[in-house]
This record gives C-alpha cells, sequence and structure tokens, in this order.
C-alpha cells in the first residue's frame, strides 16, 4: 500500500487524466443502464409453482390473470340489459387486443367472483403471457391507453398485480431521480461543513459521483449478460454516494494527520499505507457481506448482490487511487492550519474513558437501550405484498381498493391447478372437496362450478378442455383469506387429496413458494456473511475474539433496525408522518436484503474503528489507553460518515414506494444507532471487560497470521 501511495504521487496527473476518461467512458455506457434492468416477479425457478405454470401455459395458454379490468355500469346494475351488451362488446375487445389471453368476463362465464356484491361492478380478467418486462413496460401501457375509458354505459379503470408492479417501478425510478437532485447538493453542504474547506468537499463529492458512473457502467456490462433489476439503481445510487464519501473522509482526515508530520508526497503515501489499507479492508468486507445474495435462487435477489460486489471495489478505487493522486495536486487546499489539541480533550476520549472506568454499568444501560428499541421485532409477521405498497392515489391502488371492498372474492390471485388422468366423477368430488377449504370462495372446472362443497353451475368445458388426459382446475380465494395468511391457504389447496396426479400454481402459490426457496436458503447466506467478516477481521488484527465481538456488536445494530422497521411499518406508527399505509406484515425479501446491507456497513464502521485501536495498542502496547486513543481518533470520522451515508438513505423514506422507505428509513437508523451507541459505548465498554483477551488467537492461527495476515508492509 506504500509503493502505491508513492506511485499515485509519481503519476498523479496522468492518473487523473486516465480517471477523467473513466468518467467520460463511464458516463457514455451507465447512460443507458437503466433501460438494460430489468422487472422481475417474485417466482422462485423451478419450483412447483413455476413448472406449473409453464405447463398450463404451453398445453392450455392460461396462466394468472395478471391484468384486469374493473367495470362500473352507469345504471347502477351490471345484468341489465345496457351494461351486459356493453360488456360483452369490451370483453370481446380485449379478447382481440394484442398480447393477451385466456380472457375471462363475469358476462361470459357469470361468475360470482366476477361480480361485486352491489352487482355495481364486475371485472373482466386476462392473462398476459411473456417476459415480465415487456408486459409491463410495453404491453401494459398500451393496453392501459386503449381500455381505459368512459363510454356512458361502462366506466372502465385498468388493474391486477402486473398493472400494480408497473406503477411501483415507475414511482421508483421517479424516486431515484429526485434523489440524485437532492442528495448530491445536500451532500455537498454537509461535507463542507465537515471539512470547513470546498476543495476537499468538491473532491469527496467528485470521487462520489466517479464511484457512481463506474458502478452504472459495470451493472450495465453485467446486465448485459444477465438478468438485472432495476431496483438495483437505487442502492446504486446510495451506496456509491455513501460509501465513497466514507472512504474519502478516512483518506482525507489521515492525509490532513501525517502533512503535519511530512511533505505532501510522503504525506500521501503514508495516508494510502495506512488508512487506504483499512479502506480495503471495508470495502472487501461490505461486498462479501453482499456477494451471498449470489446464492439466491432469484434474479431479484442476485441483482442486489451484483450492486453490492461493484459499488464497493468502484468507491475503493476512488478513494485510493483518484483522491490520493488529487491530494498530491492539489492537497495544499485540503489541509487545515490549525493548532492540535491533546487528544484527551476529546470528546471521544473523555467518553470512551468514562464508558471503561465504568464498563459494566455503561455496557449494561447501554444493552437495555438497544434491546428496548429492538423488542418490537418479537412481533414480527411476514405476509405478501400487495397495493398498499403504493400511495392511496395511486391509479392502480384505486382499482384494487375499490375490488378489495367490492368484491367477496380474489379472481386475479386464483389457483390454476394442472390435474392429470382424472375422470369426470374423480373430477367432480375433488373439486367438491377443494371448494369446502376454508378460503376458497369457489371452485370451477368442466366438472361444475363448486360453493362449498356444492354444484352450482355445470362445467365450462370450453375454458376447462381436456387435453392428452389432463385439465385444469380453478380455485379462487375470497378476499379475507388473501389478507389473513395466503400461504397457509396454499399449503391447505396442497393438502386436499385428490386420487389422481395434481399440481398448483397461481399467484399465492408463486408467493408461497418464492418464500419458502427464501427461507430454505437463509441459513446459508447468514452463515456465509457471518464466516466471511470473521475471517476477514481475523486477518486483519490477528485476533479471533475482536471478530466474534464484532458480530456480536453487528447483530445488535440488526435487532435495531428490525424493531423499528416491525413498530413503524408493520405496526403503522408514523405512518400519516412518513405517508404509507402499513400492511401488518413484511415480505421477507426486503429485510433480508437490508440485513445483509446493514451487516456490510456495520463492520464497515467496526473495522475502521478496530484498526486505529489496533494500530494504537501495537505503537503503545497500552490495552486500555489504546481504545480511547483510538476511539477519538476515528469516532469523529465514523459519525460524521454515517451522518452522511444515514442522509442518503433517509432520501428514500421520502419516496412514494414502501419497499423504498423501509430501506431508506431502516438503513438510515440502523447506520446512526450502530455509530454512536454501538461503537460509542457498547464496543469500548466489551472491550474494557474482555481487557487482554482482545487480541488473543491460538498458537496455530497466531502462526496462521503471521503468515498470510494482511498488513501494511
Amino acid at each position: 500500500m506504500h509503493r502505491l501511495g508513492r506511485f499515485t504521487v509519481r503519476r498523479r496527473r496522468i492518473l487523473l487524466l486516465v480517471a477523467l476518461l473513466a468518467f467520460l467512458a463511464s458516463a457514455f455506457i451507465g447512460s443507458g443502464t437503466m433501460n438494460a434492468l430489468v422487472l422481475s416477479r417474485f417466482e422462485a425457478p423451478g419450483s412447483e409453482s413455476i413448472v406449473t405454470g409453464d405447463e398450463l401455459d404451453r398445453r392450455f395458454g392460461i396462466g394468472s390473470a395478471n391484468f384486469l379490468l374493473l367495470v362500473t355500469a352507469a345504471d347502477g346494475d351490471v345484468d341489465s340489459a345496457a351494461s351486459a351488451e356493453a360488456g360483452a362488446v369490451l370483453a370481446a375487445e380485449l379478447a382481440a387486443a394484442e398480447g393477451t389471453a385466456a380472457v375471462d368476463s363475469y358476462w361470459d362465464s357469470g361468475s360470482p367472483a366476477l361480480r361485486s356484491e352491489d352487482g355495481s361492478q364486475a371485472l373482466v380478467t386476462a392473462y398476459l403471457p411473456g417476459d415480465v418486462t415487456f408486459v409491463r413496460e410495453e404491453l401494459l401501457p398500451a393496453l392501459k391507453a386503449d381500455f381505459a375509458r368512459d363510454d356512458g354505459a361502462l366506466t372502465v379503470a385498468v388493474g391486477g398485480s402486473d398493472e400494480l408492479f408497473r406503477e411501483a417501478a415507475q414511482l421508483a425510478r421517479e424516486d431515484f431521480l429526485l434523489a440524485e437532485l437532492i442528495i448530491l447538493p445536500g451532500m455537498l453542504v454537509l461535507l463542507i461543513v465537515l471539512y470547513r474547506r470546498p476543495v476537499a468537499a468538491l473532491l469527496t463529492l467528485g470521487v462520489g459521483v466517479f464511484a457512481l458512473v463506474l458502478s452504472l457502467a459495470a451493472m450495465r456490462a453485467v446486465a448485459a449478460a444477465t438478468e438485472v433489476s432495476t431496483f438495483a439503481a437505487n442502492l446504486i445510487l446510495v451506496m456509491s454516494m455513501g460509501l465513497a464519501v466514507d472512504y474519502c473522509l478516512f483518506i482525507v482526515h489521515r492525509f490532513r494527520e501525517e502533512s503535519a508530520l511530512h511533505d505532501r508526497a510522503e504525506a500521501v503515501a503514508r495516508t494510502v499505507a495506512s488508512a487506504g489499507r483499512t479502506v480495503v479492508f471495508s470495502a472487501v468486507t461490505v461486498a462479501a457481506s453482499l456477494s451471498v445474495l449470489l446464492l439466491m435462487p432469484f434474479p431479484f435477489l442476485r441483482s442486489f448482490g451484483y450492486a453490492g460486489i461493484i459499488v464497493p471495489l468502484a468507491a475503493l478505487l476512488g478513494a485510493v487511487v483518484v483522491l490520493p493522486a488529487a491530494l498530491a495536486v492539489w492537497g495544499g487546499r485540503v489541509t487545515r492550519t490549525r493548532p492540535v489539541r491533546p487528544l484527551e480533550t476529546g470528546r471521544w476520549f473523555r467518553t470512551a474513558s468514562a464508558v471503561m472506568r465504568r464498563p459494566f454499568l455503561w455496557g449494561t444501560a447501554a444493552l437495555v437501550l438497544v434491546l428496548t428499541l429492538a423488542s418490537p421485532i418479537l412481533g414480527v409477521r411476514f405476509g405478501v405484498p400487495d397495493e398498499r405498497a403504493l400511495p392511496e392515489d395511486a391509479a392502480s391502488r384505486v382499482v384494487t381498493d375499490q375490488i378489495t371492498a367490492g368484491f367477496a372474492a380474489e379472481e386475479s390471485d386464483a389457483f390454476q391447478i394442472l390435474a392429470e388422468g382424472a375422470d369426470t366423477d374423480a373430477l367432480a368430488a375433488y373439486a367438491a372437496e377443494l371448494s369446502t377449504v376454508d378460503g376458497i370462495a369457489q371452485v370451477d372446472s368442466s366438472a361444475g362450478r363448486f360453493i362449498d362443497g356444492t354444484a352450482v353451475a355445470p362445467g365450462d368445458t370450453d375454458r376447462f378442455a381436456h387435453l392428452d388426459g389432463a385439465t385444469w382446475v380453478s380455485a379462487v380465494p375470497a378476499v379475507e383469506a388473501m389478507r389473513d395468511d395466503p400461504y397457509a391457504l396454499v399449503g391447505d389447496i396442497r393438502a386436499v387429496e385428490a386420487g389422481f396426479a395434481v399440481s398448483v400454481s397461481g399467484y399465492p402459490a408463486d408467493l408461497a413458494d418464492f418464500r419458502d426457496a427464501l427461507l430454505d436458503r437463509l441459513p446459508l447466506v447468514l452463515g456465509l456473511i457471518v464466516l466471511i467478516t470473521v475471517v476477514i477481521l481475523f486477518l486483519m488484527t490477528g485476533s479471533v475474539i475482536a471478530p466474534l465481538k464484532a458480530t456480536v456488536l453487528n447483530g445488535l445494530s440488526l435487532a435495531v433496525m428490525f424493531g423499528a422497521l416491525v413498530w413503524v411499518f408493520q405496526d403503522g406508527h408514523l405512518a400519516v408522518l412518513i405517508g404509507f399505509t402499513p400492511q401488518g406484515s413484511f415480505e421477507p425479501s426486503i429485510p433480508i436484503l437490508m440485513f445483509c446491507i446493514a451487516y456490510g456497513l456495520s463492520m464497515d464502521y467496526e473495522v475502521f474503528m478496530l484498526a486505529r485501536i489496533k494500530e494504537e495498542h501495537d505503537r503503545t502496547g497500552d490495552r486500555t489507553g489504546s481504545i480511547a486513543v483510538g476511539l477519538q481518533r476515528s469516532a469523529p470520522l465514523v459519525t460524521a460518515a454515517a451522518a452522511v451515508l444515514a442522509f442518503s438513505f433517509a432520501v428514500y423514506a421520502t419516496g412514494d414506494v414502501v419497499f423504498l422507505q423501509m430501506l431508506g428509513l431502516g438503513m438510515a437508523l440502523a447506520v446512526l444507532v450502530d455509530a454512536t451507541v454501538i461503537r460509542g459505548v457498547l464496543l469500548p465498554a466489551l472491550m474494557r471487560l474482555t481487557g487482554r483477551w482482545n487480541w488473543w488467537a491460538p498458537a496455530p492461527l497466531r502462526r496462521l497470521h503471521d503468515r498470510i495476515g494482511l498488513r501494511e508492509n
């Protein structure tokens, strides 16, 4: 690292020119990144629901009704002659539209599930097959433009699951653009306040923008080879700016320290050798924490894994190569000429010393506070994503709210069940039994329509045709069942004995299989995150105790974050202030994503603090004094970095999509709590209590660290 620092000084102008060219090229390439990203569904490839859905599409041309028209009769009666005639024409028009399949309407099938309870509204549903990005970006806008209308007899509004997610993605993009407009000037103001030098602030912000465009360009290259979700762009923005600023704060601060003792060239070299080494550890730790998302069998979560690897490495390149080269040129405008105050007078030195005088008392008090803030996590509930993730005035949510309030059943969430080798009597018996499952409003099949075990209408042999010894059955859930526990409903459906081969698909089954696959892979992902970070910290410190303590402290920080998410977004506190509708549960993939991000960032701060404490301990051998000195040298920067990063995340809490609001508020809180209560109180208290064991490792591991441990020289 010292040689790298000297190299950046010698080749500073060439490096800055190369960085400028790389920035321009990346900006050109990255400008097309958003168009290269795709949308995703909550699907588990290879699961029963997906395999069955593919088979139903291949054999029968049917699938989940991901598009619908909510039709309101002008005369208040969908069964009137005028409404029926106009409704039949509307359904025929939708069936003839390009890209639609398996169109079903109340006026064709007479299904009670397609008629509102007061008779004023009815539904026309359709299955839109094909790639999710094509469906949502190309097909849906055209269909919406054609069918959202008021023709006198009927008022037609467009909705459906894909329309909900399309609108959510559109709002997320708008939040992304708004965040860019807020984050950049906001960060500049914060950096000027922190540095008291505009040149230092501009250099730091420049490195952040460099990391951002480099990350976007790299993500476009990844998107050319595999599927990458559009939501990854939001993570790239907030993390590239936040991490780059974090790293630059430490580089600039160390450069100022070294400049007081050495000439500029040597100060840059020593800065890269010390703070640059810590930045390398930090970037590798963050990238490793997020890289485990690549093990998830879902393109949506893997997208964040790609971003989580690219962004820290781009920020690292900017902080340890580009910024030192810039400091070698303009370093004189970055340093500050003010008297150096004794460390003992520093706020963090005094705080750490006070904590370590009574470590058990302070540690217990901080632990009680942390556990109290985390306690709501005990009531966490997991559910399915629905329309409440969008603002109340979002068009697709308005449609869904009307269906939820006015209809007894959720036709668009119907289960499609592939039945093979069933005769008419066996199929009728199975459909009747299926209709008695608690939460199922009706079952439609070629053997008849069944409600509560009783046949109420003959079967539709055209819609439920028999091909090659197979047919399919539709089981429509009640609205209350989808609100209550749809995962349990999926299990109940699959538990019904058929006497012939059946397999279940449909939107609720997709979500259940997605959740099960997610939870099955979760222990491996969490275990790898902990193992990777423990190994990295061991290579850095040579201790087995320090990594274990860091893991415990990270766990406490994450518990606070999840406790706050439950208290706010599940239970609905602050809903009016933030502007969202509480759902009473969480879709599990977002908390898992937040865990990986927060764990990496928490370990980021642990690395910076441990590096300074270990450096001081190696220099003096003072087990207690090194903690106070190390915190005084690192904690102000960690707090400042946390404030900047928290600001970056908090911008998203003002957005319109609940998923991004959760990410913004949860991550901002996690970063602030981690940088203050966790690292400022619990860290010194715990290190004081463990004393000489802080840097302990068994003899074989000490010898291993002597051979492969990462050092400056």
